[in-house]
């Protein structure tokens, strides 16, 4: 395989090289030939009228010249900066490559350059997951937290994308096919008909009162508990309240349908719906505990979910876990969460690689120093905390701002884009307090992420930006998969217009908006110096002029002094 890229290398750079071989012996031909034909073309005439034309005209001719320069360049440079801002890339680079390219040559090298790539392409390609909307395991409760802030602030919290999703959610977890023909029970259909309306309610009101209207036909209706603890309650103790109603008629349900699942598809779809409202209610109950200060409580109730259902994986109830162990600063517990679930066969997440990188900087953090680093270098755990946090920053690069608190923290959303700005809020709106109490952690990351102010010695040879590790551009990966170009968009459309979405990377400047910037300035600048000094600006554009002749004019004295004059006389006598 190497031999063979050498191959193909040097098969390129051949093809390059010979394609601008023969552009630069083209060129050299028109110039040798437009010289042998400059008596019949008369070229020193016509240069002698340019010539005399340009010195006849005025300081005025000179200020038009410039300002037209700069307005049309002006105008280019607007456009370019709204097609970048519009589509992320220049405008002019776009059609060169588009167009110009392949009418160059260009396509053809890199076809032969892609040919042997595109099967590690594919399945790279294969590898990488699409921008996947996740619920957030730690979403808060809107009756309690989110219409809190919303009659305090009178801002929402919650965009309409995001409670869509939640809506859609609901109707997968708390509804079934079945629900209008349940054989047992006629009037419990009535209800779930009434619920199964509800959940596609866009109004907060409607969906509070269909639920009453619910418990109104069947006071046993487990899904009508459930929507008024979410959006009625006021208070976590009345959710919790709601919650545990809940629980009651779930798990009575839950026991009923298990004996009757194997009757076939109808009671199987039934049982389903029935775990699903058993384990929702009871993740919420324990989510409840944890923020009544309850936190041993809402332990047990996580792992004892974990235990008796460990299919139920894409709630991501080992993320409420960790939370709580970490706020009982049960570190060894935490790391035998991760050490589970930590692996590369599972969708990494914030919380998994940035719990990782808290508990390696906690063993040294305490007694970290950039002055004793620099001199000494990183010892071993430090070099091992500094590379779980370049590991967590390459997995989301968002995360620092908000943990270091340079840029402001919101209500998290009830869904998340993985590495994306939505997954950074989510995360550092429940574990900052963690990276707080251990002492020296934010100082650690914030020397190893933003650099210290001792430069690239305060941590020996490793680079001190962890952002230097973060491969560049998108299309590399190092440790995961290559960052996605998406998560810029859904994360505005998960996350409130009042906040400011964090974007990474930075997009930087195409050339030609440099270029363009450049010359809209230098030419404005001509303008203005051409109006108020006409005179002075004449004699610098007659010496630039000379200067940028000269050498042409070199060129012909030395061709005339080779060639004989008289060589086109002598090739018409042939």
């Amino acid at each position: 395989m190497a031999d063979m890229e050498v191959v193909d290398r040097v098969k390129s750079w051949l093809s390059w090289s010979w394609t601008w071989y023969l552009w630069a012996l083209w060129l050299f031909l028109v110039v040798l030939l437009i010289y042998l034909l400059r008596t019949p073309l008369r070229v020193y005439e016509n240069m002698n009228i340019v010539a005399m034309f340009l010195n006849t005209l005025t300081p005025k001719f000179y200020v038009a010249l410039t300002g037209t320069s700069s307005l049309i360049s002006g105008l280019i440079l607007i456009f370019e900066w709204w097609y970048f801002r519009k589509y992320g890339t220049s405008f002019i680079e776009q059609v060169s490559l588009n167009h110009l390219g392949p009418w160059l040559g260009g396509v053809e090298n890199n076809n032969n350059g892609n040919n042997n790539t595109n099967n590690s392409q594919n399945n790279n390609q294969q590898s990488v997951p699409e921008c996947k909307v996740w619920r957030n395991p730690l979403n808060l409760l809107r009756g309690a937290e989110y219409n809190r802030y919303t009659w305090v602030t009178g801002k929402e919290p919650l965009t309409y994308y995001d409670m869509n999703l939640s809506a859609q959610d609901h109707q997968t977890f708390f509804t079934c096919d079945t629900d209008h023909s349940r054989p047992s029970d006629e009037l419990a259909s009535v209800p779930s008909a009434v619920m199964q309306r509800a959940w596609r309610e866009r109004n907060p009101q409607a969906r509070i009162k269909a639920a009453h209207e619910a418990l109104e036909k069947d006071s046993e209706c487990a899904t009508a508990y459930i929507l008024l603890a979410e959006e009625e309650a006021t208070t976590i103790l009345e959710t919790e309240r709601l919650f545990k109603q809940a629980l009651k008629v779930g798990e009575a349900n839950y026991k009923k349908s298990q004996s009757t699942q194997h009757l076939g598809a109808h009671y199987e779809a039934i049982h389903r719906r029935d775990t699903n409202v058993c384990v929702y209610v009871r993740r919420r109950l324990a989510m409840c505990a944890r923020k009544l200060g309850r936190v041993k409580e809402a332990v047990k109730m996580m792992r004892d979910l974990m235990k008796e259902f460990p299919m139920m994986s894409v709630l991501n109830i080992h993320e409420n876990l960790i939370e709580a162990l970490l706020e009982l600063q049960a570190y060894a517990d935490v790391q035998a969460v991760l050490a589970k679930y930590d692996d590369i066969s599972l969708p990494k997440s914030a919380t998994i690689c940035y719990t990782a990188a808290l508990l390696k900087a906690r063993a040294v953090a305490d007694k970290f120093s950039p002055e004793i680093a620099s001199k000494r270098g990183l010892s071993t755990a430090e070099m091992n905390a500094v590379e779980a946090i370049h590991r967590a920053v390459e997995f989301n690069p968002h995360v620092p701002k908000y943990l270091l608190e340079t840029k402001s923290l919101i209500l998290p959303p009830e869904h998340l884009l993985k590495r994306g700005d939505s997954e950074a809020i989510a995360y550092a709106f429940f574990h900052l307090p963690h990276w707080k109490r251990v002492d020296g952690a934010l100082n650690l990351l914030h020397c190893t992420w933003e650099g210290s102010p001792y430069g690239e010695s305060a941590v020996g040879d490793a680079p001190c930006h962890a952002f230097r590790m973060i491969p560049y551009p998108l299309e590399k990966g190092h440790l995961f998969y290559p960052y996605p170009s998406c998560t810029e968009s859904a994360d505005r459309e998960l996350l409130p217009a009042f906040h400011e979405v964090s974007v990474y990377p930075k997009k930087e400047l195409p050339f030609f908006i440099l270029f363009t910037a450049g010359l809209c300035s230098v030419t404005a600048l001509l303008a203005l110096l051409t109006h108020q000094f006409p005179e002075p600006m004449g004699l610098v554009a007659k010496t630039f002029l000379n200067t940028i002749t000269s050498p042409f004019n070199f060129l012909v004295e030395k061709l005339e002094g080779v060639l004989p004059s008289n060589l086109w006389h002598q090739l018409t006598r042939l």
